[in-house]
């Protein structure tokens, strides 16, 4: 069938909805780069924390609009370019914050870290359109194809280059517990390929690739979002109410000290900022606390190197139970000497009874890339680069169950924090530091992210940040306990315990996106093959 003839056979959408698609899919140059700079700068209001959602309809139906105008590769790729390069940059636009930290040694930093950022991690969605222009043809087989690539860059975002899954689009759910259970079916990547068919849908109602059945694909887009509400709700009913299911003997004090990134590691200011550590630890409570937990480099020592400061910590902690707490650690001498960004269990009796090095570290903020031509230091405390630990794996905490341990931004990095070859730990702790990004999206959306590993896993996570948001969250993404950003407090709690059942994720981990991608593709195929559209 010809464009004109099904221009003629489908319904007529509305008349500002025709101007809006027809006016899009006109414009050229740089007219149009700054319109899908512009789309994907209003995506990213639906990140967290302030989940405009609906605001993803307009910005991925004018995404695809503006594609209907392309004629040759260079500009779809431009499109899809100028879309994530408006989206990173309004989503991350944070990381410019920790730069101000010491303005004057990185302060020529912030254009680069959050621009330059964001053009490299905008290739993704440019890969991703320009496989929907060259191959999607029209009408829902190219919402299927869009929605597939977008996946698949998503994905790819994750694992190249050491991999920076921050805002996956799947965690724009996170407002609420039950939407998040579908995370526990497909992991975030179900969510983030709902949210692309959903949000582009509409783009089938007006424009030069609309469909006659528009009505119906979009009807069908809506069903699945309920779909996924009333089985979140369903998830929710037949499991036990928040809190109510908890590890027998155990009662654990999250410290949050708040305190500022300038003087965290101003000499004069280490031993009075660890001292705020014991204390909160050891003020009053109503029952009796067995475990301390830290954030990350609460203790600003090397905790392996100085006997004094391990000695110390030992004298407040339980006698049958332990603390947990981030510090760096040093290893070997002279031009041997590697740094650690760790996670120490600490007892009484014993003094360090478990490391765990952190194994996914920050290009230029833990260590730096290709030092050899590149000549500055690491944005983060000491003159010489992190080492990586060697991955995922358990701590053994005397009093309570084994646990997964990761630093930071360790817990972005769905189906990667839980070891498969160490038996199965009963909960996450997540130590960090957000001090870095002040009053900003940053800490919420990281947040966010642990949230979902939660939901993913089936395990409860507690999290202890330097100055928020420190949490107890079970295994089902509901949250019991929290501390706000900047606050300066303790959480006491008591520790949850999984999930019955193993989520479906748990199980299939990354190789749910080959699933995912296969049914998507199957069902742009068939779109194509038997003329849904036609």
């Amino acid at each position: 069938m010809s464009q004109q003839s099904l221009s003629n056979s489908r319904r007529p959408a509305p008349a500002w909805l025709e101007r809006c698609a027809d006016y899009l899919a006109r414009t050229s140059g740089l007219q149009r780069l700054l319109l899908a700079i512009g789309l994907g700068a209003l995506s990213a209001a639906a990140f967290p924390p302030v989940h405009m959602i609906l605001l993803l309809l307009p910005a991925f139906c004018g995404l695809l609009w503006l594609l209907d105008g392309a004629h040759r590769g260079r500009q779809a790729f431009l499109i899809g370019w100028g879309f994530g390069f408006g989206q990173f940059v309004a989503g991350l636009y944070w990381i410019g914050i920790a730069m101000t930290v010491d303005l004057e040694r990185f302060g020529w930093l912030m254009p680069t870290s959050v621009g330059g950022l964001s053009a490299g991690l905008a290739l993704f969605p440019a890969f991703a359109v320009l496989l929907t222009w060259r191959f999607g043809g029209g009408g829902s087989a190219r919402v299927f194809l869009l929605t597939a690539a977008w996946l698949l860059a998503e994905f790819l975002r994750a694992i190249l280059l050491t991999g920076f899954p921050w805002n996956l689009l799947g965690s724009v759910w996170t407002f609420d517990a039950v939407p998040m259970q579908g995370a526990a079916l497909f992991g975030v990547w179900g969510l983030s390929a709902l949210t692309v068919l959903v949000a582009s849908a509409p783009a089938l109602l007006a424009g030069p690739s609309a469909s006659p059945r528009a009505g119906r694909f979009i009807l069908a887009a809506l069903a699945a979002v309920a779909l996924l509400w009333i089985g979140g709700i369903m998830r929710l009913q037949a499991v036990p109410d928040p809190g109510s299911e908890v590890q027998p003997d155990s009662r654990l004090r999250i410290v949050q000290p708040s305190i500022s990134q300038q003087e965290k590691w101003r000499s004069d200011r280490r031993e009075e900022n660890l001292l705020q550590h014991m204390r909160m630890s050891i003020s009053p409570s109503q029952e009796e606390i067995t475990h301390y937990l830290w954030p990350e480099t609460a203790v600003p020592y090397y905790l392996n190197q100085q006997p004094e400061i391990l000695s110390a910590l030992q004298e407040i902690i339980p006698p049958d139970g332990a603390l947990l707490t981030g510090a760096m650690a040093l290893d070997g001498e002279g031009e041997d000497r590697a740094l650690f960004n760790s996670i120490f269990v600490v007892t009484a009796g014993e003094g360090i009874a478990e490391r765990f090095d952190k194994f996914h570290l920050v290009p230029f903020g833990e260590y730096v890339p290709l030092r050899s031509l590149i000549d500055m230091t690491k944005i983060t405390e000491g003159s010489i680069d992190f080492s990586a630990g060697p991955g995922p794996s358990v701590l053994e905490v005397p009093g309570l169950p084994p646990a997964s341990p990761l630093v930071c931004y360790e817990v972005i990095f769905s189906g990667r924090v839980v070891d498969p070859d160490s038996p199965r730990p009963e909960w996450i702790f997540n130590v960090t530091n957000d001090a870095w990004f002040g009053h900003s999206s940053g800490p919420y959306q990281h947040f966010a992210s642990a949230r979902l590993r939660a939901v993913e896993e089936g395990l409860p996570l507690v999290r202890a940040a330097n100055n928020g948001i420190s949490a107890v969250v079970d295994p089902y993404g509901r949250v019991l306990e929290r501390l706000p950003l900047d606050a300066v407090g303790v959480i006491d709690a008591e520790l949850p315990t999984p999930a019955a059942g193993l989520p479906p994720y748990a199980r299939l981990g990354r190789w749910s996106v080959a699933v995912l991608l296969a049914l998507l593709l199957g069902a742009f195929l068939a779109a194509r093959r038997y003329g849904a559209d036609r």
